[in-house]
């Protein structure tokens, strides 16, 4: 499964009654119906840890193009309209600014790292609290309620599977907890985010600025109100989108459909 497709639906499963494993790409499985596909013997196998560095990675840009305003710079820099660089075209500082991870697994915690090297205070709200020593190691504060993240946050990231409980996670309540200085950045899926709620409070200056590598549907609709607003910037769904990155991957997936084709371990299975 590349991209979510094919869908692998009853449909699917009931024209393919020798089927033994699913192999998906990413760490995101909230396409698959888990349960349809174990009624069905089917087993299923995702690439979860090599996509880990490249998306907190994507994280950071992410972060950085926001507060730094570089698309809209660059925009600048090269219109044919530009006679001078405005003195007073500002963006915002990251050094030493707070930012609230939603999220802490793997990729949340090697955004913390990097967070750490720019001198960033790190709050992280996430299902169980990390141990200690991995807390000291990036200098994070959990905070048991997300409210208190948002509220002390100057840039938001959402780093969580998209499930029952994520779906919609932040909506305008949310929104209006942050400080109308902050930055929201969404690396995990499109849902866990209300997006008309999303455009509202852009509009309204809510919250300052928003970075989303992902979004629903995928592209979004060409007259869809997020793409005619400046102070967001869109990126499509490539936080694992590297050659070596992509290349394991598919490496990943052809050892666990071989594995599961000899009755053997399923490297990586999803259980």
């Amino acid at each position: 499964v590349w991209y979510h497709k094919p869908v692998i639906n009853e449909e699917l499963l009931q024209s393919l009654p020798n089927l033994k494993v699913v192999a998906s790409s990413g760490v995101g499985i909230d396409h698959l119906d888990l349960k349809l596909l174990s009624s069905y013997g089917v087993k299923v196998a995702n690439t979860p840890f090599i996509i880990s560095n490249d998306t907190a990675d994507m994280a950071m840009a992410l972060l950085l193009a926001s507060s730094r305003r570089l698309v809209e710079g660059h925009e600048m820099a090269v219109s044919p309209d530009t006679e001078y660089f405005p003195a007073d075209w500002l963006g915002d500082e990251v050094s030493g600014q707070t930012l609230g991870i939603v999220g802490m697994g793997t990729i949340g915690y090697k955004v913390a790292e990097r967070a750490k090297a720019f001198e960033m205070k790190i709050l992280y709200h996430n299902r169980n609290q990390r141990k200690k020593e991995e807390e000291s190691a990036v200098g994070a504060v959990y905070c048991k309620k997300i409210d208190d993240l948002l509220q002390q946050s100057d840039f938001v990231l959402l780093v969580v599977n998209l499930t029952p409980q994520t779906h919609k996670l932040i909506g305008k309540r949310e929104l209006e907890l942050m400080k109308p200085t902050a930055h929201l950045i969404n690396i995990s899926r499109g849902l866990v985010l209300d997006q008309d709620a999303l455009v509202e409070a852009l509009q309204n200056k809510v919250i300052k600025a928003a970075a989303l590598d992902v979004t629903y549907p995928e592209p979004l609709p060409r007259d869809h109100p997020l793409l005619k607003l400046k102070n967001v910037i869109i990126t499509p769904h490539i936080g694992s989108a590297t050659k070596k990155t992509r290349w394991v991957m598919m490496e990943e997936m052809a050892e666990s459909i071989e594995a599961g084709l000899a009755g053997l371990p399923i490297p990586r299975e999803v259980l």
